[in-house]
């Protein structure tokens, strides 16, 4: 799944980026945790975990800071 989305995000002056909430289906999320980020061919990826322990799998691109929803873990997001 690769889905584009809006983000929330405080970018601190050292380059930290914290994800704050995302968009799924018109419904905004708010992110309760981080997880792990790490750099790959497609971006940065980060793991955040929203209500409901919804863990989500999201892309910063690199060219045109568009985000996007990579993947998401354990019980599927609803509607």
């Amino acid at each position: 799944m690769s889905e584009s989305t809006e983000v929330e995000a405080r970018f601190g002056v050292d380059g930290t980026v914290t994800v704050l909430s995302f968009t799924w289906h018109g419904r905004k999320r708010p992110v309760v945790s981080h997880g792990r980020q790490w750099d790959a061919d497609d971006g940065r990826h980060y793991l955040v975990m929203t209500t409901g322990e919804q863990i989500v799998e999201l892309v910063l691109a690199p060219q045109g800071g568009r985000w996007s929803i990579a993947e998401t873990h354990g019980r599927p997001l609803s509607a």
